[in-house]
This record gives C-alpha cells, sequence and structure tokens, in this order.
C-alpha cells in the first residue's frame, strides 16, 4: 500500500514538473512560477553587481538567493526522485534513473544552478565569481522554452559540420597570419614581427570585427587585408547558414511530433495509417484558447471545423447547451455547407485545438472515404438529437437530406 502510494505520488509530481497537460492547472502554475523565479534571480543577480546597489540591499538580494536555491534545491531532489517516470527510463531502478538525470544536460543545469549557493558554505571563492555562475540559471529556462530547446538541439545535430567550419576557421587564420607577417614584418615588426602576433590581426580580420588597433600600411598589406576581408564574410556565413536551416528543420520537426501526438488523441483519424495521417497534417494547424474564450459565434460565416485535443467546450444551442471533451469535434456542419453557425462554441477551460480550413474539409473527405463517412455520422447524429428544425432552419433541412442521399450512395456502393 505504502509502495503505490509512494508511486503514485511520484507520478504526479513529475506530471506536475513536465507540464503534460494545459488542463493541470497545478502543473502551469508551477512551471511560471519557476520561470518568473529564474527571470527575478537573473535580475537580481545583475543588480547585486553594481556596488552602490549591492551594498544599499544586500539583505534584498540575499533573501532572494536564499529563496530561489532552496526552491530550485527542492525542484531537483524531485526531478532526480521521479526520473523513473520518464517513459525511457521505466525500465530502470529508481537510482539509476535518477544518476541518468543527473548526468544529462538539464540535470548538470539544474546542479549548477544551486551549486554556488552551496560551495559557499565549503569554500571562499571570489563574490564576482558566485554571480556568474548564477548566471547559469537562464539555461533553465530551455526546459520551459521550445525554441530554446530547439536551438539547443540544432546546435547539437550540427556539431560535426559545425567544428568542420572551426577547423577551416583555423586553418585560414594561420595561413592569413603567415602571409601578413611576411608582407608587413619589415614595416611594423612590433605588431606582425611574428606568426603568433599577425594572428590577432587575422582573427580580428576575419571576424569581421576590425578594432582598428592593427592595420597593415604597405600595399601588399592591403591587398591581403581586402581578401582576407571577403574570406572572412565567407566564414560568417557558413557557420550561420548551418544554423539556421538546422533550426529551422528543428522547428518544423518539432512541430510534427506535436501535430502528431494530438492527431493520435483523436478518433475521428485513429484507423487511419501513418501514411495518412502524414497527409492530413498538412492540412490543420494547432490553436489554443483560454477557458472563457468564444471559438465560434452564432451567426458567423462558418470558415472552419475544430478538433478538441484536450480540455472542453460547450456549444451553446438555442434549444440546450452540449459539452464536448477531448476527442470530439464541431463545426462541420456548418463547415460542410460554407453556412453561418447555428450555435456558439467557448472553451470552458483552457483548451487545445486543431483547426481545418472548410476548404481543405471538402479536399480531406474526396481524398479519404474514412473520414467522410465518420463526419457524415456525426453530423445525422447531431441532426437528429441536438437541432430541431424551424421554418428558418433550411441548413439542417439540406444537410438532412445530404445525409440520407450520402447513405443511400454508400448502400448501393456495397450492394
Amino acid at each position: 500500500m505504502h509502495h503505490a502510494r509512494a508511486s503514485a505520488w511520484r507520478h504526479r509530481l513529475y506530471e506536475i514538473l513536465e507540464q503534460g497537460s494545459a488542463e493541470d492547472s497545478a502543473s502551469v502554475w508551477a512551471n511560471r512560477a519557476l520561470v518568473v523565479l529564474i527571470v527575478v534571480t537573473l535580475i537580481a543577480t545583475m543588480l547585486e553587481s553594481v556596488p552602490s546597489l549591492g551594498s544599499a540591499h544586500s539583505l534584498l538580494f540575499r533573501a532572494c538567493e536564499l529563496l530561489a536555491t532552496l526552491v530550485f534545491t527542492a525542484e531537483y531532489l524531485l526531478r532526480f526522485w521521479t526520473a523513473r517516470e520518464h517513459a525511457p527510463l521505466k525500465h530502470m531502478r529508481p537510482l539509476r534513473a535518477g544518476l541518468h538525470f543527473a548526468t544529462s544536460i538539464p540535470g548538470l543545469i539544474d546542479l549548477a544552478a544551486i551549486l554556488p549557493f552551496w560551495l559557499a558554505f565549503v569554500i571562499a571563492p571570489d563574490f564576482k565569481v558566485i554571480l556568474v555562475l548564477r548566471l547559469v540559471r537562464f539555461f533553465k529556462l530551455t526546459r520551459y522554452s521550445p525554441a530554446m530547446r530547439s536551438l539547443l538541439d540544432a546546435l547539437y545535430a550540427e556539431r560535426r559540420a559545425l567544428a568542420g567550419c572551426f577547423v577551416i576557421l583555423c586553418g585560414t587564420t594561420l595561413v592569413a597570419a603567415a602571409l601578413m607577417h611576411l608582407a608587413e614584418r619589415e614595416a611594423q615588426p612590433d605588431k606582425f614581427g611574428t606568426i603568433p602576433d599577425a594572428m590577432w590581426w587575422a582573427i580580428v580580420t576575419l571576424g569581421t570585427v576590425g578594432y582598428g588597433d592593427v592595420v597593415p600600411i604597405t600595399p601588399l598589406g592591403r591587398m591581403l587585408t581586402g581578401v582576407t576581408i571577403f574570406a572572412g564574410l565567407l566564414m560568417v556565413a557558413m557557420p550561420v547558414g548551418i544554423v539556421a536551416s538546422s533550426f529551422a528543420d528543428e522547428v518544423h520537426r518539432r512541430d510534427f511530433v506535436i501535430t502528431w501526438g494530438m492527431l493520435a488523441r483523436i478518433p475521428l483519424f485513429g484507423e487511419l495509417s501513418a501514411v495518412q495521417i502524414a497527409d492530413v497534417m498538412k492540412y490543420l494547424h494547432a490553436r489554443k484558447v483560454d477557458a472563457g474564450v468564444t471559438i465560434a459565434r452564432r451567426g458567423e460565416p462558418a470558415h472552419a471545423m475544430y478538433l478538441i485535443v484536450d480540455g472542453e467546450v460547450e456549444i451553446k444551442l438555442p434549444h440546450n447547451h452540449v459539452r464536448l471533451t477531448a476527442g470530439h469535434f464541431f463545426g462541420e456542419i456548418a463547415a460542410l455547407r460554407r453556412a453561418r453557425r447555428s450555435a456558439t462554441a467557448s472553451a470552458v477551460v483552457a483548451t487545445r485545438l486543431l483547426v481545418l480550413d472548410a476548404s481543405d474539409l471538402h479536399s480531406l473527405m474526396e481524398r479519404e472515404p474514412q473520414i467522410a463517412s465518420r463526419v457524415y455520422d456525426a453530423a445525422r447524429k447531431r441532426l437528429g438529437r441536438e437541432f430541431r428544425l424551424g421554418d428558418d432552419d433550411l441548413l439542417a433541412e439540406e444537410l438532412k437530406n445530404e445525409a440520407r442521399d450520402f447513405a443511400s450512395e454508400e448502400g448501393k456502393n456495397r450492394t
């Protein structure tokens, strides 16, 4: 019993720390609080480095640092304890899973964020060194920022190409310094008398910085400088192009994985193959709405249908209200006819949606008979249960006839 309760608590804490769902308010607020605390401590660290502010508000800065360290230490220990809940580590023993987290990049960053404070009790390092080490907490934000994670993933993926660029830069620096040493050693022996001396000029020039502290004065030296400047433009462009391309690919890959995970929760696409799902993803785009936000309003032109990934949506019909949860979809009836909305839809809680434009809905239903059949089945059920026909409700009447024609045609095809 005790073991089961501990496992349940560990799983719950893992969910809170990892923010698995937008509906989990405890997780959302816990992660927001951690982000705010990181930002506050970074600002406090910068202000503390100003002598006048550091002496005037030393007590406030110490209290802020103590609070942050205690919170980050508790977070580190909890992440160590809950590491086994991470899917790839479930087969490991708790201690081994915790050590796996501790030796990972995020784990090392979390450790570095609390290390300066605790080291002060063991050794007496320079105060400025402690301030600089505290700034490592900035990298904790990578856990909460998909963009920063994508950038780090891009750098890691292209590490070999970037290492190649660095080797080329070193070789170019050496060649440029050697040539400038030959061209300027007689005119400026104090600045270009040796190749190591000339390497400072080469690095600054290839980096397109140009401090101006070392400049050539001979015609040959100036000509070599012009060539080196053009080479420097290529040296800068190569890693920038590699990182930019890899970063864009990583963002697209992350969006693909997120959208794929969303689609897996929607029963409408449950029977599709991987190839079909990949094709469907081209039509969909994600949208997140907060509680109380109106998604679609009665009387507005229908431009899209909506699929609920997680959360809850209330459909306000003329005669009753209906609540839909994860896996359901709505808005397909008006979108099929490109008509006006017959109901108002609003989010009850924070909700994630997948949006499918009306034109794409028609194209998708033509290409995927399985999806078309499910959409029409849902339309028939809703027309029979949720809508009341009146003299002005021509949309429902037309859709009922269309659904009947579709069922008749489907029956003929089967016979």
